[in-house]
């Protein structure tokens, strides 16, 4: 196997998150060496308040995320996803600068049209700013107490989160954005933040059902993306987190027959990592079946490229793996950039069949 092509594979299951609108010199780096992916994230300040700063509210303009995006698909050379945490009554990483989003207590009482309406409106705006994929939406079935999805779940009812959920991916994909649905398999309970302290989903059958059934739901509705969780499930694998247990994305992939882009969650959590580095981590999740890592820009990204060419090399991860998750993010990324380039057609039913339109973004 060329070490060439190892190392840019490497490069290409990356997705650094960086908190502003520019590129330093380690990210162009690594798009040059074959990263396609960048998430563009929020401060931890911003996260813990759900909201962005005034001071980036008042700064930022669609020029600067347009920009970026230019600039990362100039050094990739080549179709580069452009992520943001655009989340239903959470995060909304792109405030002012495209339609909001309604409350959740609004969405409850929107009809389904509406709300995908809304969503395509929000997805067509945001594409024409470069981004082609939202970290959303959140469809864990909230029932009992979670500091780290307060304000930014959806409620303990699995039949309207699945319905509000369904319409925000039919909305977002209509406009040529990739939707992610999160966090397999459904943290309905969580006693700590995973970002900072070790996390575990408390065993309950009934809620781990509701959890998988919004799902498939989502899986129906045509989710390109999904993301485990950080937390560890004892019920399903008590030693690994959602997004490094095999176990946990083998039953997304061949249980719940997922065979989209799998995007594990932030490797840099504390629940995620557990003690170990954050090279094993990332060794791990690729192991488990993620495709695409998302971790800090400053994490380090050419001693950690090296180090899952390093883990092929001693035959402690598999190259055609390895080769098969890069293709995967590749295709995504080459996929968002056709359609912007051909005009995205639209097939939808109406009564007596089927209304097909090109949807110029």
């Amino acid at each position: 196997m060329p070490h060439d092509e190892l190392q840019r594979a490497a490069r290409s299951v990356l997705m650094p998150a960086i908190s502003g609108l520019a590129l330093d010199e380690p990210l162009r780096r690594h798009l040059q060496a074959g990263g396609v992916s960048v998430l563009l994230g929020e401060t931890r300040d911003e996260y813990l308040a759900r909201s962005m700063s005034f001071e980036r509210r008042r700064a930022e303009t669609h020029g600067h995320f347009s920009a970026i995006a230019r600039e990362a698909a100039l050094f990739a050379a080549a179709p580069v996803l452009i992520a943001v945490d655009q989340e239903l009554g959470g995060i909304q990483r792109l405030h002012g600068l495209v339609p909001g989003m309604p409350s959740s207590t609004e969405l409850k009482q929107m009809s389904t049209e509406d709300i995908e309406a809304r969503c395509y409106e929000m997805a067509s705006s945001a594409r024409v700013m470069g981004v082609n994929l939202v970290l959303a939406p959140i469809v864990d079935v909230v029932t009992g107490v979670n500091p780290w999805l307060h304000q930014r779940n959806l409620g303990p009812d699995p039949v309207e989160v699945a319905r509000i959920a369904c319409a925000f991916i039919r909305g977002v994909q209509r406009a040529g954005v990739i939707a992610t649905a999160k966090h397999f398999p459904g943290h309905h309970r969580l006693e700590h933040d995973p970002a900072t302290a070790r996390a575990f989903v408390p065993d309950d059958a009934a809620a781990l059902s509701d959890g998988m059934d919004v799902f498939r739901q989502v899986i129906a509705a045509g989710a390109g993306a999904i993301m485990p969780g950080p937390a560890v499930f004892p019920a399903l694998d008590p030693q690994q987190s959602a997004s490094t247990s095999a176990a946990v994305i083998g039953m997304l992939r061949e249980t719940l027959g997922f065979d989209g882009l799998i995007v594990s969650d932030d490797l840099d959590a504390v629940s995620i990592l557990r003690g170990n580095s954050i090279a094993d981590t990332a060794i791990a999740a690729l192991n488990a079946g993620a495709h695409l890592l998302l971790l800090s820009a400053d994490a380090g990204l050419d001693d950690l490229a090296q180090a899952i060419v390093d883990a092929v090399s001693q035959r402690a991860l598999d190259a055609q793996r390895l080769l098969a998750a890069a293709h995967k993010v590749r295709a995504h990324a080459h996929a968002s950039r056709a359609q912007v380039e051909a005009g995205l057609y639209v097939s939808y039913p109406v009564s007596g069949g089927h209304l097909t339109r090109r949807v110029m973004i």
